[in-house]
């Protein structure tokens, strides 16, 4: 099954030889980014666990988990963003990237990875419960699996889209589709039909001023989840 848009995955491959400048067109990723390594070290403790980044880009949350994980697998469709990604990260011997979808790569690992991330991605692809289903099949039992999107909720098209792309022009124009966004209780579904608990959800919210990130309960732009694989 091809679960991609082909577009998309060409317009992140444009965007590989930037993904490490980081006060470039994606700047922001490095911004969140403690925040979101916060967020899953507060629900499991990385030492000694297996990882694997779907949808990983050019490996910023990938490198930032294997300081820790035994060891962090990154895939993605892009080649450009791989190839980026290895290059950036050669010098962790804990960290190997593959171009592989998430649908093919469980197929191969089942049930082989302690803990799933798949951030800012599910709004990329044309079925997002596919990659949860994926995700679900990677994780060993108990596992925990961590998302982020963005909500299909006004706000989110007002600050991620208006205001991101068009006004501060923070990242680059097209970045995103309104109508791909995932409402909370979308994604939740998905989960639950995987037999996926549900134990915490969190709004990220990003400062463009102070390029500051923090999580609150406010679910209306960008949120994260975290699962646990119940069997």
């Amino acid at each position: 099954m091809d679960n991609s848009y082909p577009n998309e995955v060409k317009k992140f491959s444009r965007l590989a030889k930037k993904w490490w400048d980081r006060e470039g067109e994606l700047k922001t990723l490095h911004d969140i980014n403690p925040t979101r390594i916060d967020f899953i070290k507060k629900h499991c403790n990385l030492n000694g666990k297996r990882i694997v980044d779907i949808g990983c880009g050019g490996g910023i949350l990938s490198e930032a988990l294997a300081k820790e994980a035994k060891t962090v697998v990154g895939i993605d469709l892009s080649e450009d963003c791989i190839q980026i990604a290895t290059d950036h990260g050669q010098h962790q011997q804990n960290l190997n990237y593959q171009i592989s979808s998430a649908e093919e790569f469980a197929i191969q690992n089942p049930k082989c990875f302690d803990i799933i991330t798949c951030f800012e991605m599910l709004e990329h692809v044309p079925d997002p419960g596919s990659i949860i289903n994926a995700a679900k099949k990677l994780t060993s039992p108990d596992g925990d699996l961590f998302f982020s999107t963005l909500n299909r909720h006004p706000k989110a098209f007002i600050t991620a889209i208006l205001g991101a792309e068009y006004i501060f022009n923070i990242i680059p124009r097209g970045t995103h589709q309104y109508k791909e966004f995932i409402k909370p209780s979308e994604l939740t579904r998905w989960a639950r039909k995987n037999h996926l608990s549900v134990n915490d959800i969190a709004g990220l919210h990003y400062n463009h001023w102070s390029r500051k990130s923090h999580l609150d309960r406010n679910l209306n732009v960008n949120y994260i989840i975290h699962c646990k694989n119940m069997i």
